[in-house]
This record gives structure tokens, C-alpha cells and sequence, in this order.
């Protein structure tokens, strides 16, 4: 008797444990804050982020806090960072304090996410000179324990040649120096197929962010993006290219929500169920 009760004990125990782990969010999935930098201050921020069962963000610059605040912050609504975004030209001119901010809230990724339209190379060999400062600022942060990504847009897929602007930017930077945080919304807006970007740079892609686009005349006023499995990019096969080729992240966002609170909510249920029908090889 005791032994069988010893037993019903440890299946019971299992069973919870697996029912937990079934409702437990994927630790692959991650929000990118900008999403909700209309919510409110920094606390209301992250206090959504935690409430709708995310356990992991991207940060944008510091969120307009010190490192104490923002490590309050975090573990207030137990929150991991698994990057932040930050621009070049603020690495180059404030390296010191960028490092440290971030390796006080314990984040070991950096991501350029954005070119002003004035700074943007015209020509091949602009583009050229642009990667070699991604190159020597991701070979700057490794030696700080810290990996530098480039983060996307449309305009990236312009072609000079039979290169894309993002292939330039890949073809001269180290593995070790610059990974790559690919939007596949704003690829797909660009022409291209964000498939093929995966396959094409196995092993060099720590994140993609998952959101969709929505077509024209649809959600107008949000830029014509939508929540993401809610829209017209082929899912299936970007997840398969990604799980073959090792991306760890799947960060959510949304550029202009008009309500946060749905958008992150559906885009986390919709990337958690396909998720899991992508199972990691």
C-alpha cells in the first residue's frame, strides 16, 4: 500500500508538472517593447509585457531609465532581456555606457535597428563601408562579452547588382561579428522571400521578428501590418527554414498597434501553436 501510494504520488507530481509546462509561455519567444512604447511609462510597459505571459523582451535604448530602475523593473514582472536595440551612431559616440547599462540588466545582444533615411549609403561601396563599421563595432562588443545584430527593413532589399543591400552587409562582416535580427515582414515587403534569407544565412540569424503584414487596404491605420499568423506571410515555410537553421528567437512586434493589449496577446497565441507544430530538430 505504501509503495503504491508512493507511486500515485510521483505520477501525480508528473502530471502537474507536464500540465505546467504545457501552460508555461515557450522560452523562445520573446516581445520587442517598441510595440508598446505608447502604453505608458517604462512600468506600465513591462507590467503589460509580463501580464500577457511573455517571459522574455527586447529593449529599446534604456527605456528612458537608469540600470537600477530597469533591473527593479524586470524583475518586478520577472522578465528576461535577450536584447536591446541601439543605434550605431549612439555605440560609436557612447560605447562605455551603453555596455554597462546593458550588462546591468543582463542582456549579451545589441541590435542596430535603423538608418535615418539622410544616413543611408547610395551606392555599393557606401553599403561596403557602412559593414566594415558594423564589423569593427561587433568585434568592439565581443570583446565585452556582448554580439552585435543588424536588424532589417525594406530598404535593405534593394539590389545593386545581383546583391542585396543586406547581402553586402553579410558578405563583409565576420560570422563573429554581426549576426543578423531578421524582420521577415519588412523582407517580405521588400520583394523577397524571407525563406531563402534564413536558408541563405544558416547559422548567422540569432532572432527573427514575428510579425505579419496584412496587405494593402487592410489595417491602413497600423501601417498595414497585423498580428502575427493573422496576415499573408507563409508561415510554415519560415519556420521550417528557421528551425533548420538554428535561430533562437522568435520576437513579437507590431510598428503602430492601435491596441497593444490584442496585438501581443494574439501574436503570442498564434507563434506559440505554430511553434509547436515547427518542433526543434
Amino acid at each position: 500500500m505504501i509503495k503504491r501510494a508512493m507511486l500515485c504520488g510521483l505520477l501525480l507530481v508528473a502530471s502537474l508538472g507536464a500540465y505546467a509546462q504545457a501552460k508555461e509561455p515557450r522560452q523562445e519567444i520573446a516581445l520587442q517593447m517598441y510595440t508598446l512604447r505608447n502604453v505608458g511609462d517604462a512600468d506600465a510597459q513591462f507590467a503589460m509585457a509580463g501580464k500577457a505571459g511573455f517571459k522574455n523582451v527586447e529593449l529599446v535604448g534604456t527605456h528612458g531609465v537608469d540600470a537600477p530602475a530597469l533591473q527593479k523593473i524586470l524583475k518586478k514582472n520577472q522578465l528576461n532581456v535577450v536584447a536591446a536595440h541601439v543605434q550605431l551612431s549612439a555605440l560609436e559616440q557612447d560605447f562605455a555606457t551603453t555596455v554597462a547599462f546593458n550588462k546591468a540588466v543582463g542582456n549579451t545582444h545589441i541590435v542596430v535597428p535603423w538608418i535615418e533615411a539622410a544616413d543611408r549609403p547610395t551606392t555599393q561601396q557606401g553599403w561596403v563601408d557602412y559593414a566594415k563599421r558594423l564589423d569593427a563595432m561587433g568585434a568592439k562588443l565581443r570583446n565585452e562579452g556582448i554580439t552585435l545584430a543588424f536588424h532589417n527593413h525594406d530598404f535593405e532589399m534593394k539590389k545593386y547588382g545581383t546583391d542585396s543591400v543586406l547581402d553586402i552587409i553579410m558578405k563583409n562582416t565576420q560570422r563573429d561579428n554581426l549576426v543578423l535580427e531578421l524582420d521577415v515582414a519588412w523582407v517580405s515587403r521588400g520583394g523577397q522571400d524571407p525563406a531563402q534569407f534564413i536558408t541563405r544565412y544558416a547559422g548567422r540569424i540569432y532572432a527573427i521578428h514575428a510579425k505579419d503584414n496584412s496587405g494593402i487596404g487592410v489595417r491602413d491605420d497600423e501601417m498595414n501590418f497585423a498580428p502575427m499568423g493573422e496576415g499573408i506571410l507563409e508561415w510554415n515555410s519560415i519556420l521550417n527554414a528557421a528551425r533548420k537553421s538554428g535561430v533562437r528567437w522568435f520576437i513579437v512586434e507590431h510598428d503602430s498597434p492601435k491596441d497593444p493589449w490584442a496585438i501581443i496577446t494574439t501574436s503570442r497565441k498564434n507563434l506559440d501553436a505554430l511553434l509547436k507544430q515547427h518542433p526543434q530538430h
